[in-house]
């Protein structure tokens, strides 16, 4: 795999530690009452003017994924499920990336 000098790869452990020197004031954030939300997002300025038009909304629904029966070394099942709870989904990530880094090269 080619190194990016713009990717920078952290262990499980490294990310938790992030995640825990948050510096959001989560309380605060859940003392803020709608009406001061209103008042917060009125005066940003990125915000102003912005109304959003919900009568030209669409309701999109995901595909539904297919099944399949897949046989897999040992090994690959073992170094997933010893990562914890979501091996599958992490499985289903790595393939996902592949294929869109392979339809990249081929357009």
């Amino acid at each position: 795999m080619r190194k990016d000098k713009n990717i920078t790869s952290y262990t499980s452990n490294e990310l938790k530690a992030k995640r825990a020197k948050s510096l959001t004031d989560w309380r605060k954030v859940d003392a803020i009452t709608d009406n001061e939300l209103d008042d917060i997002i009125a005066a940003d300025d990125d915000e102003s003017g912005f109304s959003p038009d919900w009568t030209k909304a669409e309701l999109v629904l995901p595909e539904s994924k297919l099944s399949v029966n897949l046989r897999l070394d040992r090994e690959i099942v073992e170094f997933f499920k010893g990562q914890g709870k979501g091996h599958i989904s992490r499985m289903q990530a790595v393939l996902k990336a592949y294929v869109e880094a392979h339809q990249h090269h081929a357009k």
